[in-house]
Order: C-alpha cells, then sequence, then structure tokens
C-alpha cells in the first residue's frame, strides 16, 4: 500500500449534524432515566427509614407509657429502700444522745466539744484559775529558775532547746554572748533555723519557734446567707411539720375514740361481760399501740425529709463568689493552709541568773517575757537605710502533709486578721528535705498554703464491691491516686499513689467517721472534696443537683452488689442528665476485663444505652432488649442476678448513708 492510501486511512469520517443531534438525545435519554431511578431509590430509601423512624418512636412511645405506668408502684418500692437514710440518721442521734449522757455522768468538769458555750466557760475559768497545789508552784519555780545561762551551749556559747510533743514543737535560741560573727542559727543538727542580722547579733535577744501542728489561727468560714436562710427555711418546715401531723394524730385518735364508744354502746345485751371486758381490753391495747407506730412513722418521714434537704445542701454551688479587697489578702476559699502555723517572735532576753557567795541571783520581771521589735517603729539613731534587713527563715514542712507543687508561704495579718503574701521573698522549696526557706521583713505567725482545687477536676473514678457491707471508692487526679474504703459507718485511707508510685501516709488503715476522715485528708493535703465555692476556681461538668442527689442515692442503694465507673459520655449530655458505667461485682478482685455497661439517668428515669466508651459518637438510644424504668434499682433488677438482688436488699443500713455521703462529698458527677 502506497503512501496516498495510508493518508486516506487515517482520514476521520465526519460527524454528521443528525447524528450529533441523536446523540445529545440519547445521552439526556440517560440521565433522565438515571435521575428517576435514583428518584424511586431515594423515595424508597426514605420510606423505609420514616417508616423504621415511625416504628422506633412508636416502639419508644410504648416504652415510655410502660414507664409511666408503674411509675408510681417503682417509686413507692424506692421509698421504702431510702427508708436506709432515715434509720441511719436515727442510729447517729441515738448514738450521739449515748455520748452526751456519758458525758454527762461521768462528772469531771470537762465540757462537750460539740457545745460551743461549755467551750467558752471552761477557756474563761481556765484563764481565772489561781488556786494553784505546792507542788505546781514548786515546778513553776523550777522552770523560773532554770533560765537561759544553764543551758549554755559549750561551743557557742549561746542558748539552744527544742521541746516537742505531737501537737507541738518549740525551738528557743537565747543570744548569750552577743557575738557579731555568729548569725546562723540552727536548732538540733538541724537546717531549720535562721540568718540574723548584724544589728540582732549583737542585741540582747531570744529567738522563738513555735510550731502548732494545727490551725487555730486562720477564722472559722462564715456560713453564706443563703445557707442560713435555707436551713431556717428547713427548720421550720420540719417545725411546722411536727405541729399539723401531731394535731392530725390527735384528732384522727379522738373520733377513733369516739367511733368505738358508739360502737360499744350498741354491743347486744345478751353478750356476757366477760366478752365485753375482752372486747374493750383489746380495743384499748389497739388504741394504746396506734399512737407509738404513727408516731414512729412521723419521725422517720421528718427524718427523711431532714436528711433530704441536708444532702442537698451539701451539693449546692454558692451564687456569688467572695469577693476580697485587700492587697495581697489570701483568698481562703480558693487557698488552704497546711502543716499548721509557725509563730515566729524576737524577744527581749530576761535578766540571767549570777552566782553569788553559793546563791544564785536572778531577777524576776513582773509583766514576763517582753516581744523585741524588729523593725524598730523609731529609727532616728540608725545612720544606714539597710540596717535592718529581712530575716532568712528556715522551717520544716510537717511530715505528714503532702505537697503537690512548691508551697506557698503566707503571713499573718493581726489587723486585718487574714493571711497576706507580701513582706515575703526568695522563697525556695527543697521538696527532698521539706525545707522551705524564705526572707521575713518583719516576725509573726507564718503557714504554708496550696490550692484547694490542685486535684480537682477528678481525671476518673470508680466504686467497687469489696465485702458484704464494704466498698472501695478509688479517685485519680493528675497528682495522685487515692483509694478509700468504706464500711458500716467508718471510712479509711486504704492507698495513695503519687507518680504512679506507693506513698506511705499515717493515715493508712485508721478508721473514721466520714466526717473526721474527711477533715483529716484536707489536713493532709488530700483535698479531693469541692465547697459550695469551688465551681468558681475548676472548670466543672455542671450537673442539676437534685439529679446529682437523686444518683449518688441510688448508686449508694446498689454498690454492695454492683461497680460503678467514669464515663467519658458524662460530659457529653446535658445538665439534666449523668451517665456512669456499670457492672455486677459480686467478687472482692478485680476482673482483668470487665463487661462493663453504660447507664443513663434524668432524676426520674433510667435507661441502659447502646453505646459503650469506645464508641465514635454519643447517641441516647437505648440498648436492644431493654426498657425504661423510674429508678436505677428497677434497671439493674431487669438484668441482675438473684444473688446480687439479694446483696443490695441485705445491706446495712449506716453502710449506705456512709457511701452516699462520701459520694455527696466528692461530687464525683460534676467534678470529674
Amino acid at each position: 500500500m502506497g503512501p496516498k492510501a495510508k493518508k486516506s486511512g487515517r482520514k476521520k469520517r465526519k460527524i454528521t449534524k443528525a447524528e450529533r443531534l441523536k446523540q445529545l438525545q440519547e445521552e439526556e435519554e440517560r440521565r433522565q432515566r438515571e435521575e428517576e431511578e435514583a428518584r424511586v431509590k431515594y423515595e424508597k430509601e426514605e420510606m423505609e427509614r420514616l417508616e423504621i423512624q415511625r416504628i422506633e418512636k412508636e416502639k419508644w412511645h410504648q416504652l415510655e407509657a410502660k414507664d409511666l405506668e408503674r411509675r408510681n408502684e417503682e417509686l413507692e418500692e424506692l421509698y421504702l429502700l431510702e427508708g436506709c437514710f432515715p434509720e441511719a440518721e436515727k442510729l447517729k442521734r441515738d448514738t450521739r444522745l449515748l455520748s452526751q449522757w456519758k458525758h454527762y455522768i461521768q462528772c469531771d468538769g470537762s465540757p462537750d466539744p460539740s457545745i460551743s458555750p461549755e467551750i467558752n466557760t471552761f477557756i474563761s475559768l481556765w484563764k481565772e484559775e489561781t488556786n494553784e497545789t505546792l507542788e505546781e508552784v514548786i515546778a513553776k519555780s523550777k522552770l523560773v529558775l532554770n533560765q537561759a545561762s544553764t543551758l549554755a551551749d559549750l561551743d557557742s556559747g549561746n542558748m539552744e532547746k527544742v521541746i516537742q510533743d505531737e501537737n507541738v514543737t518549740l525551738y528557743v535560741w537565747a543570744n548569750l554572748k552577743k557575738n557579731p560573727r555568729y548569725k546562723s542559727v540552727r536548732f538540733s543538727e538541724t537546717q531549720i533555723g535562721f540568718e540574723i542580722p548584724r544589728i540582732l547579733a549583737t542585741s540582747d535577744i531570744a529567738l522563738r519557734l513555735l510550731h502548732t501542728h494545727y490551725d487555730h489561727v486562720t477564722p472559722l468560714c462564715p456560713v453564706p446567707t443563703s445557707l442560713q436562710e435555707h436551713t431556717a427555711t428547713v427548720t421550720h418546715f420540719v417545725k411546722d411539720e411536727v405541729k399539723n401531723e401531731e394535731a392530725a394524730i390527735s384528732k384522727e385518735l379522738q373520733e377513733e375514740g369516739k367511733q368505738r364508744e358508739n360502737e360499744s354502746n350498741s354491743v347486744q345485751e345478751e353478750e356476757t361481760k366477760f366478752e365485753e371486758q375482752g372486747d374493750s381490753e383489746v380495743q384499748m391495747s389497739f388504741v394504746q399501740e396506734e399512737p407509738e407506730a404513727t408516731k414512729f412513722e412521723l419521725e422517720m418521714k421528718l427524718l427523711s425529709e431532714t436528711v433530704l434537704s441536708a444532702q442537698l445542701l451539701l451539693i449546692e454551688n454558692a451564687n456569688e463568689k467572695p469577693c476580697f479587697f485587700e492587697d495581697n489578702e489570701v483568698d481562703l476559699c480558693q487557698f488552704t493552709t497546711l502543716g499548721g502555723v509557725y509563730h515566729l517572735d524576737i524577744l527581749e532576753l530576761p535578766p540571767q541568773c549570777k552566782p553569788m557567795k553559793g546563791w544564785m541571783i536572778v531577777e524576776i520581771l513582773k509583766e514576763g517575757l517582753q516581744k523585741y521589735i524588729y523593725p524598730p517603729e523609731t529609727t532616728e539613731d540608725v545612720e544606714t537605710e539597710n540596717a535592718f534587713p529581712p530575716i532568712e527563715v528556715t522551717l520544716e514542712v510537717q511530715e505528714n502533709v503532702i505537697f503537690f507543687e512548691d508551697p506557698v508561704v503566707a503571713r499573718w495579718d493581726a489587723e486585718g486578721k487574714h493571711w497576706q503574701t507580701d513582706g515575703i521573698s526568695n522563697v525556695s522549696y527543697k521538696s527532698e528535705e521539706r525545707l522551705i526557706t524564705f526572707s521575713l521583713e518583719t516576725f509573726g505567725p507564718v503557714t504554708l498554703i496550696q490550692d484547694s482545687h490542685i486535684n480537682m477536676p477528678f481525671q476518673s473514678w470508680e466504686l467497687r464491691p469489696l465485702d458484704v457491707n464494704k466498698v472501695l471508692l478509688t479517685v485519680t487526679t493528675v497528682f495522685t491516686e487515692i483509694q478509700i474504703q468504706i464500711k458500716e459507718n467508718l471510712c479509711m485511707l486504704a492507698s495513695i499513689k503519687l507518680n504512679n508510685k506507693k506513698h506511705s501516709s499515717i493515715l493508712e488503715g485508721k478508721w473514721m467517721t466520714p466526717i473526721s476522715f474527711i477533715c483529716a485528708l484536707k489536713e493532709a493535703g488530700l483535698n479531693i472534696f469541692p465547697s459550695g465555692h469551688s465551681h468558681f476556681y475548676v472548670v466543672i461538668n455542671y450537673k442539676d443537683p437534685l439529679v446529682e442527689m437523686k444518683a449518688y442515692r441510688q448508686l449508694a442503694l446498689l454498690s454492695s452488689a454492683f461497680a460503678f465507673g467514669w464515663s467519658k459520655w458524662n460530659t457529653v449530655c446535658n445538665s439534666k442528665k449523668v451517665i456512669v458505667k456499670l457492672k455486677e461485682h459480686l467478687t472482692e478482685e478485680p476482673t482483668q476485663k470487665p463487661n462493663w455497661t453504660n447507664l443513663m439517668f434524668s432524676g426520674d428515669r433510667a435507661q441502659r444505652l447502646k453505646i459503650n466508651e469506645n464508641s465514635e459518637a454519643f447517641s441516647e438510644a437505648l440498648q436492644e432488649e431493654t426498657e425504661f424504668h423510674s429508678t436505677l434499682y428497677h434497671m439493674v433488677k431487669d438484668f441482675a442476678s438473684k444473688k446480687a438482688m439479694e446483696k443490695i436488699r441485705s445491706s446495712n443500713c449506716q453502710f449506705i448513708d456512709s457511701v452516699c455521703y462520701m459520694l455527696l462529698s466528692t461530687r464525683l458527677l460534676s467534678y470529674s
């Protein structure tokens, strides 16, 4: 084939106009056909979706109707179960009354610590007490005669003394030699002491460091006005209820008495006197027994109302943040004092005893020890401006206190009656040696403070049964993991972990009542108990207080047979709902791979959720083959074992009350 033939073979055939129109028409028809198929498919899918939605909605309404139908019955049963709370309160009151009675019959003159007037009277009488025995006078005379010169150190010539017990440590140093080169004061081969300036090293002074391991300086927090009003309202409500119920009982008894009197008058004449006498005895015994039963029911009802109000107060959030107007003033709603108070004083050295012809002569000042003013109020005679520099102080942090960050030093302002942070400089903390060093412009009481909310919000938590009427509460924070055991009406610190390492504490193994236990943990720096103002200082997962309180009460009821834990979905749902994970737990040992179930509770409805902790998105969809219930108790009843339900129903009332109190105090659902 020649070149001409190849050229003509490669030549494309031209598409005619008719063919072009036909192609466009076919494409248009195909597009319309595809659109129609897509529309039909979409309509079919939409109809199926709507049908599924309709069925789901209908099923939802049926479950809601079923829940409403049995709500009253379930709430009545819950009310009977929650009778453990007033029962526990009655036991606590009976115990307090017995304690007061035992204290009364002892007649030892010691005041009742729960009654403020008795404490005030005791202290006043103690101050006025002047009659002393001869032995006491001799002991005090020995103390006076044993002054600083007889306790002088052989090396320095100055006096040093350390006196210590479980609550107080006293360090005293007297400048007997007044050596200008002796500026470093250290007690008993420790690092505790002072670096004093030259002017003090040459003065007749004594340095006193009194470390009280408790804080009796910080004023008690005033009760908020709203809380006082609320308490007063509750009190009046309870008193009114008592009066109304007593009046109703009296009226009912009178009416029943009249009714029985009319009935006895209509007794047939043929009945024997013996039978009439028997009937009257039965009636009289019935009349006498009924008031006692009614009074008991009234008492329990009132106790139930009181406990409910008190529990709600525990989780009440203050409406206003406390305002502080002084510069450098410590906000005691945000910070807390730890490790007690260090009272630092410079005293004028009293006259020393002098030996003379076999006698010891000593001048006793009537006014007693006098404070040395540093820096002095008038400095006219002093030439240099820096003659009164700050005094460097080194203190030891109490060994039973945990600081998660370097402590802040605060000094007591006697005029303003508050702690403040000015006048303190060059603060350094050695955590291993537990020593803190700082410079202080003027002496007085100082303390160490830490952010009260350093462990809030919590990272996670778990409540797990251990034994009959015994559970383990684990709270994990950024810095620590705290494990608390609860049994009957007692709590105990089981373990502490710092940086994933076990930390020993003197509180471990000591069983205490919940209130004493909470105070002890706070004093040790382990504060996991929010106050009414904590939400101003911590980003919280706000929950409706009524829903939160109901959840804690019902979790406590179930805690003997079910383990509960933190769920990440609790932060996603709204404030009217709480979500926790749970599983039945009847053995003491934790399971390796627990099969948790997520449940949602809104105060009057409980449901199991389809999602788990590993789900990608939040959904309120019900788990298959489950129903709504008005209480958590009836919800778990659907799938719990017989043994688990028996353990729940046989739980000790004081144990349930203690678990509930600890949950209310930690507020795990809002602060995790």
